[in-house]
């Protein structure tokens, strides 16, 4: 039985839900997502509290009740709230900035500045350098609706430069990530 699958939703007031033969489409005050929701599963709309049901025991079913309504849930959030991820920029000399476009440039010790442009929906943004421990910090922040697009933009950005596990204090990373620092090789002596 999936615990999560059973789980009411509560539509706030600001949240439109429309269900129409197993699309469901979501519409709030920060924007409009719609999903196809999968053979078998079903959605009910009653006094602003949405369900979801499967329609048999089978284990394909089971799997897909927790998701359907984890990614309802989700989209009714990033449309009344949105979703934020914040990454830093660590490291001396490294630089982050957001030009007229929204695309993000980044100077992560390459020849070469690093041009990011986000998917639609995105939306980038730069907060003011801070000094911690002595390192230089920049954080970046991701915001959107949609909680996958928020997660595919931040690990893509990481991607450009990851933390380095022999030298800890350079890369860009999640806000709150520990880097292990690992000891470089020893001499022979």
């Amino acid at each position: 039985m999936s615990r999560i699958g059973l789980k009411p939703i509560p539509v706030p007031d600001k949240v439109q839900i429309a269900l129409n033969e197993g699309d469901v489409q979501v519409e709030g005050p920060k924007g409009s997502l719609n999903w196809v929701l999968p053979e078998g599963i079903d959605a009910t709309l009653e006094d602003k509290v949405l369900t979801v049901q499967r329609s048999s025991e089978l284990k394909q079913y089971k799997a897909l009740h927790g998701l359907a309504r984890s990614l309802i849930a989700n989209m009714v959030t990033g449309v009344s709230d949105g979703f934020e991820k914040k990454l830093r920029v660590v490291g001396t000399g490294y630089r982050a900035e957001v030009n007229r476009e929204n695309n993000l440039i980044l100077d992560v010790g390459y020849s070469h500045s690093v041009t990011y442009t986000p998917p639609e929906g995105i939306t980038l943004s730069v907060e003011d350098t801070e000094s911690i421990d002595g390192q230089t910090h920049t954080p970046i922040v991701v915001s959107g609706i949609d909680k996958q697009l928020v997660g595919q933009v931040a690990a893509s950005i990481r991607q450009i430069r990851k933390p380095d596990s022999y030298k800890p204090c350079k890369g860009i990373r999640y806000d709150g990530e520990r880097v292990r620092d690992k000891e470089g090789k020893a001499a022979v002596g």
